[in-house]
């Protein structure tokens, strides 16, 4: 085997070893839930709705297609499994460390400078966030598509290979499609015709920009979606909220500020809040730095391009994520250094290469030191990922690690609510909300507690305080108009489930919940009518179709029992539920029992109670009651009215 494939067969092996953790990890509550764990497209696998909904979609503020068809792949293989889903993550940074590795060899025909390069990318732990996130599954795909760019495009340049020239193209589209942050590659490409393949001149200078004019092209189509996208879920801050000079402050701190972090990787978090104030010495420090930096590397470009070269990488792929246009509330975000570092490992492998030649350093110097750095970055690697385990562990970091951090304790409350730690999760909760008092997933966390350990009173106080903050959102609509059902106040949660359809007419819940609100006031019809219209909107709600199964199969008023139609909607519930879920088995039961089947629907039933037990669920006895009544030949009645309890014939 030749030194090269040995080298980068080593460099794939030792990062899938140091990412191996990531197959324990869980899904974490900070943007899983949106990409992944609450996506109902994700969660049913590659489908044509699925597909159709990924180029069509601004979910999460973004249009990314790319991603989202990998996303629904990996649940299609491997179902909701966490560990899979990091686990092609990690497969995927090891493929852009084996196509990084080959790419520089290619440019610079230096192996050992390229192999230092790749195995920084590769181990360095700023590099974390994105291979151990499954959120950030667009950050290792859109870089698996750029460096494929760069390589086709290298071969295009070096071979005069035209086809090449639009497959790099093609490419490109595919890495826009995964993660818009790649705008800036055509810029990427100039900076290598500059530096290695030495293509500049005055007179190449404007063909080599004409040359490009497809690529930004894409870019600029790319930049025009990806505003609307996050315009349209109101994801840019606007400038009453962040003004531009504040903008251009954190911009100047932040360069810096990663620079500093991938010297000294210490206190890493999965997010570092926006300070209220920037101190006009750090801007003139970072200023200064940002300056010496420029004007040694423009003074060393014709000794040193690389240095300039690297340096221009590093600054330019940062631009679409510095924070002129404000994206949420982060500061700064280690996932954004995954690509542009590659710059900086550039810049710092080719100069300590050409120091160590100039000043004639004893032989092993660099390959001693080279190894002492690498080692470091495997032990803080190593470190980070048990960071990622799983959400408590995660936040628990970030606060430890960071000031003021109220997304962190957002988060951290969120974890321990899954558990049930209620009392401890609010007062993380109550600690956020003192430091941004305009939150209204604060308040309207805290009243999902409240209203899970049975206060219902205190719970819609917080729903409407968040429901104040953000008026115009349906889903606090129906958390109101649930909570005011809770408490018998129908006609007023109707007016809010009203207000939430509304609001946003292809939205299922407040047809859903109105359904609800209807049987408990004993208009079993009218509920019939808003099952009909949520299904219509969500035809594949699996709780939506096991209600109006029941409703239809169970109802004691014989007008609105449909036995047939129960027992369509109660089987395309248990199809989707893949027939492990007992409500949707109930539900088919009493489908089957009302259309005459009793032998299937005691055999259904007997396998709810089984599935009951292993779940450790102490009341059975209506499940028992149901059992014999089927074994009688006889159908189960339930009333739905809020005065009532359920009753058999």
């Amino acid at each position: 085997m030749s030194r090269p494939r040995l080298i980068a067969l080593l460099l794939a092996l030792v990062t899938l070893v140091v990412y191996l953790p990531v197959g324990t990890h869980d899904f974490v509550n900070y943007d899983d839930t949106d990409y992944v764990t609450e996506n109902s497209f994700v969660k049913s696998g590659l489908t044509w709705a699925g597909i159709q909904w990924a180029f069509t979609s601004f979910h999460a503020g973004n249009w990314h297609p790319v991603t989202w068809l990998s996303l629904m792949l990996d649940d299609e293989l491997f179902g909701l499994n966490a560990g899979a889903f990091h686990f092609v993550n990690a497969l995927f940074h090891a493929a852009n460390v084996l196509l990084l590795f080959v790419l520089l060899l290619r440019l610079t025909n230096s192996l050992w400078p390229s192999a230092f390069i790749a195995a920084l990318f590769a181990w360095h732990p700023l590099h974390v966030e994105s291979v151990a996130w499954i959120a950030e599954r667009k950050d290792v795909l859109s870089t698996f598509f750029a460096l494929l760019t760069l390589l086709a495009y290298t071969k295009y340049v070096r071979e005069n290979c035209h086809r090449s020239f639009w497959l790099a193209l093609f490419f490109f589209a595919l890495g826009l499609m995964s993660k818009p942050m790649l705008v800036t590659l055509p810029f990427v490409m100039l900076l290598l015709d500059f530096w290695p393949m030495q293509r500049f001149s005055g007179s190449t200078v404007q063909r080599l920009f004409i040359e490009k004019i497809p690529f930004f092209a894409l870019t600029a189509i790319s930049c025009i979606v990806t505003f609307l996208a996050q315009r349209g879920v109101a994801a840019v801050a606007p400038l009453e909220k962040v003004p531009l000079s504040y903008r251009l402050e954190n911009m100047l701190v932040a360069y810096p500020s990663y620079l500093l972090k991938t010297v000294w990787p210490a206190h890493l978090a999965v997010i570092y809040p926006l300070l209220k104030e920037i101190s006009g010495i750090a801007v003139t420090a970072a200023a200064a730095v940002l300056i010496f930096i420029s004007a040694a590397a423009w003074l060393a470009r014709k000794r040193s391009p690389y240095l300039l070269m690297g340096w221009l990488w590093f600054l330019g792929t940062l631009v679409p994520v510095i924070g002129l246009v404000q994206v949420g509330s982060a500061a700064l975000a280690d996932r954004y250094t995954y690509f542009p570092l590659i710059g900086i490992f550039i810049a710092l492998a080719f100069g300590a290469r050409d120091l160590a030649k100039r000043f004639q350093f004893p032989k092993m110097i660099l390959p001693a030191a080279s190894i002492l750095i690498l080692g470091a970055c495997l032990f803080l690697t190593e470190r980070q990922l048990s960071c990622w385990r799983d959400s408590e562990s995660l936040f628990r970091h970030a606060i430890a690690v960071t000031k003021n951090n109220a997304i962190a304790l957002m988060g951290l409350g969120a974890a321990l609510h899954v558990q049930g730690r209620f009392d401890e999760a609010l007062v993380y909760y109550h600690e956020a909300n003192r430091l941004e008092t305009g939150r209204y997933e604060i308040h309207s966390n805290m009243a999902n507690i409240l209203d899970e350990k049975g206060h219902p009173q205190e719970a819609l106080a917080e729903y409407l305080e968040a429901l104040w903050l953000e008026p115009k959102m349906p889903l606090l609509h129906c958390a109101v108009g649930e909570t005011l059902t809770e408490l018998g106040r129908f006609d007023e949660a109707l007016d809010e489930l009203t207000n939430a359809a509304q609001l946003d007419p292809a939205y299922a819940p407040p047809h859903f919940d109105m359904a609800k609100v209807f049987l408990k006031q004993g208009r079993d019809a009218d509920a019939i009518e808003q099952f009909r219209a949520a299904l219509r909107l969500d035809p594949d709600n699996s709780q939506i179709l096991t209600c109006d199964a029941q409703v239809l199969a169970a109802d004691e008023n014989s007008e609105i029992r449909d036995g047939k139609t129960a027992l369509i909607l109660a089987i395309k519930a248990n199809v989707i539920t893949g027939g492990t879920q007992p409500f949707a088995l109930d539900a088919l039961g009493m489908a089957c029992a009302e259309t005459g089947d009793f032998t299937n629907a005691v055999e259904v039933v007997q396998r709810e109670i089984e599935l009951a037990t292993a779940a450790k669920v102490k009341n059975l006895e209506p499940l028992q009651q149901r059992l014999e009544l089927y074994k009688n030949h006889q159908p189960w009645r339930e009333s739905f009215l809020a005065t009532n309890t359920p009753v058999k014939n």
